[in-house]
């Protein structure tokens, strides 16, 4: 079992070599408020567990050089990233850089059996690759609502046969290193604030749109989960009073209207209904529609795909614009394979956000589409077991 720092001072040294890279004692005395001496026998003691080590002389800020301090090399984290249509699983190395990533189609619904026995074998083609030889802890995060202690999904709607699964029990026996479960979206707003868009924002929304539609939520730099884990599950916010029927139980949800498979079951409608020749032919060579083919029609001047892209990213905005009323974020990150609708989708939702919210809670909020992409929640998920790691044991 990997060393864990014994106090709050070495956890917050740990997690600052993670983010910032080797530095000095000197540099790291700068970023803690901690004298010299005791600075000087926590970076002892951190030396002592093997998670960090010597790097290299520091530059001179006058006297005698010290040397760099950084993580220990040999670290590794896991993060998989499981979502309703597909699995990417990455290896990173101790600073969260991916050191190599594997991504694979997987349908959720087959359960979690099934779904893990594909996680392993993925996992198991990446150590071959050389990249590691075990992990020092892995971070999972899956498509539905998580019981974060336990790290167990309760009820997923569009999860069958996952409600209470061990995801952390069962995969810890099976990786051989402790294991973190979190939502999927939550590990994308980690991933954005770790090594995209977010970075230097303490307070922002990170909307998923993909199959469903989710909002990781950050207060402070900390993700806030609510008291039972259950936070911005906002897909499942009514928009249509008495409307579509939704696959949670409920009417008139936001994912009964948008999302991946709305999206694709309205463009499939219009395809059928003779409203859009493009959709229909695209349908006719698929033999199915998902959100890159409407992309691909709107990109021809469809406007039929323009309409749903439109109505879509209006109901989604309806539902922000009042998430920002309420909150006050700093940034808002939309993210997610329902992103390749693009700029389109982008000024839909910016135009209903900005027209329904107050001025002062818009007047300087940046709308944005995320920077990582299909590594957003593996990025998240490596952070989220670094966390741990780098906390108090």
């Amino acid at each position: 079992m990997t060393a864990r720092p014994a106090n709050a001072h070495q956890a917050r040294l740990l997690r600052l070599l993670r983010d910032g890279g080797p530095r000095s004692r000197a540099e790291l005395g700068d970023r803690v408020d901690l004298s010299r001496s005791k600075l000087a026998v926590e970076v002892d003691r951190l030396l002592e567990t093997g998670l960090v080590v010597a790097d290299g002389l520091a530059a001179s800020r006058g006297g005698r050089r010290s040397h760099n301090i950084r993580l220990a090399p040999g670290l590794r984290f896991l993060g998989v990233d499981i979502g309703a249509t597909s699995i990417d699983v990455a290896v990173t190395n101790p600073e969260l850089e991916i050191l190599g990533h594997l991504n694979q189609p997987m349908d959720v619904r087959e359960g979690p059996v099934a779904v893990f026995d594909q996680v392993l074998a993925m996992v198991a083609k990446l150590r071959d690759t050389g990249v590691a030889e075990g992990f020092d802890g892995a971070g999972i995060g899956v498509p539905g609502p998580v019981r974060f202690p336990e790290g167990v999904p309760v009820a997923p709607p569009i999860m069958p046969g996952w409600d209470g699964f061990p995801v952390r029990e069962a995969l810890s026996q099976e990786l051989g290193c402790p294991v973190m479960v979190d939502n999927d979206v939550n590990l994308m707003a980690m991933g954005e604030m770790q090594a995209g868009v977010a970075r230097s924002v303490r307070d922002f929304f990170c909307v998923k749109i993909g199959t469903g539609i989710g909002c990781g939520i950050v207060a402070g730099g900390e993700v806030h989960r609510g008291t039972t884990g259950s936070a911005g599950d906002i897909g499942h916010i009514q928009v249509e009073p008495e409307g579509r029927q939704c696959a949670c139980g409920n009417r008139g949800c936001l994912e009964a209207y948008f999302g991946g498979a709305a999206l694709a079951r309205d463009a499939e409608q219009a395809a059928r209904e003779g409203r859009s020749p493009e959709l229909a032919r695209l349908l006719e060579e698929n033999g199915r529609l998902g959100a890159a083919d409407i992309a691909t029609a709107a990109s021809a001047g469809d406007g039929t795909s323009l309409d749903l892209i439109r109505d879509g990213g209006a109901r989604v905005g309806q539902v922000i614009a009042g998430l920002v009323s309420f909150f006050n974020p700093g940034l808002v990150v939309i993210g997610g394979g329902v992103t390749g609708l693009g700029h389109t989708l982008l000024a839909s939702i910016r135009t209903q956000v900005y027209r329904q919210s107050l001025p002062l809670a818009t007047g300087n909020l940046p709308i944005v589409l995320g920077e990582l992409g299909q590594v957003a929640g593996v990025t998240g998920a490596a952070r989220l077991t670094s966390d741990h790691l780098f906390s108090p044991a």
